[in-house]
Parts: structure tokens; C-alpha cells; sequence
């Protein structure tokens, strides 16, 4: 029999079933998160900034809408590749993939999937450069996990419509060219493309946020804002919508998460092996040898269910159950990994020296964002029983 070695940091081995290419491009963002982006983070986390470059630097690499076609100026990778990607840019820092993801699943998807040729040919190649910004309005002050409760309407003019309303804790607001709103047209939900220049449009940022310091968030405020009618997604209405492209963006939480984990696990590992008390490795111990097992679990189980998920995305077989399972699943642990990580540094994981605390504060909210844990747990439950429990 022969005898099998065991890789501690990769015990499922994953990194064999992947795809020459899924490699190489999972290297490219590796190489581009660890050496562009982890010099930028202290300082952007310290002082609330996020660098309106980081779009273009993203963009000549492909990274920006990658699953889309090429001749948008897009890579057109497969989902496990894209899912890669978020892995490698998150363990860095949340704030960086959720620009990513809102750019790529939240704003560059919905115009691909609901738009017309002209708003395809129009808007997706300048996102996909980085040229312009994208952002997703669709969360507003009094409804989160219900957004068919929204209060934004939209409403028919000669040659277009007027929107009113407000939109709240919208990840690239501020600096967003592209802002894609969901409103009620006629008590029906419709998606609409409102450019930066529209009179009556304002996106005052949030200060003092507590998360994600590195990543720009705002507020959208519609004030009789006139889209014209080319402006009007074609092709969605209702909820199916805004709910598709979450998923999408659900999908690269799921993976990027893990990123996060892995660089707490990683922190926690070298930490307890450098760090002696008591004569001896804090790593020597019983008590932190289990935390770091939990952690080798629940990042090896998470990632094994992220690949099968996905390639069933890659072969168009993916329900959105599944996807709630693992934004669910993996955002959990990540927060629970993050948490017991800063616990092992002791006091020194409250500095920001070390990586644990940001990410901790980081995944309480990505925890919270695009379905929040208990919502996906309903999601699931209905599922299971057939019966519904939001309400």
C-alpha cells in the first residue's frame, strides 16, 4: 500500500484538482493582492481610504467582470477561477473584494444578463478597464433583508422617468460613474442605469464605519433624477433581478471568506509557534493545538464545498440554495476563525500590526451583508420544508 503524505495546509489536496489555468490565474491575483495591495492596507484600514487606482490596476489585469465575455473587454474565466480570484484578493482585506465583487457581480453581471446590446456596448467595457466605477443600489435605511419593501419609485415621464428616493451602505457610492438602481415602477421593481451627471443625483459617504474602513461605502439620494428610456434594464423585473446578481456575488463571498480565514489560521499558526510562555511554544499546548485543528476543519471542509459549488456553477447547475448554504457556512466560520485567531494573539491582536483584528471587524459585516446569516438559514429552511418563515 502505498503510503500518502499529508499536506497540512491543503488537506483535501484541492490545489491537484485544478485546472492549469485556474492556477495561473489564481497566481496573477496572488502575486498582484500580495504585492500591490498588502503595502496599501494598514494605512488605508488607519485612515478610511480606499484608492480609486485600485479599479485600473484590477482591470489591466482581467480581473474586473472576469467571467464575461472578451469582447467586452472582459477575461471570460470560469467561475472557479473567479472564485479563486476572491480568495486570493480577500485574504488580504474584505474592503478590496468587495470593490470587486460589486464591480464585477452587482453592476458589470446585470447590465450582461438584462441589458440591451447598446447599454452592453456602452457601459461594460469602461467598467471592465476600470475607467469607470460601479455601484448597487438596491439596500435602503429601512429595508435590508426586505427589499421588496423598498420605497425608491421610479416614475413615467416624456422620454423617460424621474427616480426619488434613497439608498444606503452602497459599497463604491461615492465614487461610482455607474450607478445601478432598483425602484418600484408601478409597484413592480425595475433596474435603471443612472450616470454620475444626472442632475438631482448625490452619494455622500459613511464615515466612521467600524468595518471595512478600506473599502469606500455611501449613501445614494435620488431627488427627481431623470433616466432616459435607454436607461431601463430591458430584460428583468421583479425581484429575480437584483436576487440573481446576489447570487453571483454570494458565489465570490463564499470563496473570498476562506481567504480571510487562511491568512487568520496562517497569523495564528506562526503566532503560537514563535510566541513562548512558560517555557515552551504557546503552539506546544493542547488548548491551542485544537483551536488550530478547528480552524485546518473548517477551512479545509469550506473550500472542498467551494470548489464542488464551483464547478456545478461552471456546468450551469448550481441552485441558489446551495450558494445561501455556503455564504452561510463560510462566513460563519470565517467570522469564528477570525475571532479565536485574535484570541491566540492575546493582546497583541488588538494591534493592527498583526492582520486578526481587521479581519475579524471586517467579517462581521460580510457576515451581515447580501443575506445575513440567519436570512440564508431561512432560505434553507424553506427549502427543506416547503414552507415559507420570513414573515
Amino acid at each position: 500500500m502505498t503510503h500518502s503524505s499529508f499536506s497540512w495546509e491543503d488537506p483535501f489536496q484541492l490545489q491537484a484538482l485544478l485546472t492549469e489555468e485556474e492556477i495561473s490565474i489564481q497566481k496573477t491575483a496572488a502575486d498582484y493582492a500580495q504585492q500591490e495591495l498588502a503595502p496599501r492596507i494598514q494605512s488605508a484600514f488607519r485612515s478610511e481610504h480606499f484608492d480609486r487606482a485600485i479599479f485600473g490596476e484590477m482591470g489591466k489585469l482581467g480581473l474586473l467582470g472576469s467571467t464575461l465575455p472578451p469582447k467586452f473587454g472582459c477575461a471570460g474565466i470560469n467561475y472557479t477561477a473567479y472564485g479563486l480570484v476572491a480568495r486570493e484578493i480577500e485574504k488580504v482585506d474584505s474592503g478590496y473584494r468587495s470593490a470587486l465583487s460589486v464591480q464585477s457581480s452587482l453592476v458589470m453581471y446585470p447590465i450582461f444578463q438584462y441589458g440591451s446590446d447598446a447599454q452592453q456596448k456602452k457601459y461594460l467595457p469602461p467598467l471592465a478597464s476600470g475607467e469607470h466605477v460601479g455601484c448597487f443600489g438596491l439596500t435602503e435605511p429601512d429595508h435590508g433583508s426586505d427589499p421588496g419593501g423598498m420605497t425608491t419609485k421610479a416614475t413615467k415621464v416624456e422620454g423617460g422617468f424621474r427616480l426619488n428616493g434613497q439608498k444606503m451602505w452602497i459599497t463604491n457610492a461615492p465614487i461610482a460613474d455607474t450607478l445601478l438602481i432598483w425602484a418600484k415602477l408601478s409597484g413592480k421593481i425595475r433596474g435603471f442605469i443612472v450616470e454620475r451627471d444626472f442632475q438631482g443625483l448625490s452619494t455622500p459617504t459613511i464615515s466612521g464605519k467600524l468595518s471595512l474602513r478600506a473599502s469606500i461605502t455611501g449613501e445614494i439620494i435620488l431627488e427627481d433624477v431623470f433616466v432616459p428610456d435607454n436607461n431601463l434594464l430591458p430584460n428583468t423585473e421583479g425581484l429575480s433581478g437584483p436576487f440573481g446578481c446576489l447570487n453571483k456575488a454570494r458565489f465570490g463571498i463564499s470563496w473570498g471568506v476562506i481567504g480571510a480565514a487562511e491568512d487568520c489560521w496562517f497569523a495564528a499558526r506562526q503566532y503560537s509557534l514563535d510566541r513562548t510562555q512558560f517555557n515552551k511554544p504557546l503552539a506546544g499546548t493542547q488548548l491551542i493545538q485544537k483551536k488550530l485543528a478547528d480552524m485546518q476543519t473548517d477551512i479545509a471542509l469550506g473550500l472542498n464545498g467551494a470548489l464542488t459549488m464551483g464547478r456545478l456553477m461552471d456546468d450551469n447547475r448550481c441552485p441558489a440554495e446551495l450558494i445561501s448554504l455556503m455564504k452561510r457556512n463560510n462566513c460563519g466560520k470565517a467570522l469564528e476563525i477570525a475571532r479565536t485567531s485574535r484570541d491566540i494573539h492575546g493582546a497583541n491582536g488588538i494591534s493592527d500590526a498583526y492582520p486578526v483584528m481587521r479581519h475579524m471587524l471586517n467579517l462581521e459585516t460580510v457576515n451581515t451583508y447580501e443575506g445575513t446569516h440567519d436570512i440564508h438559514a431561512l432560505i434553507l429552511g424553506r427549502a427543506q420544508t416547503g414552507l415559507q418563515a420570513f414573515v
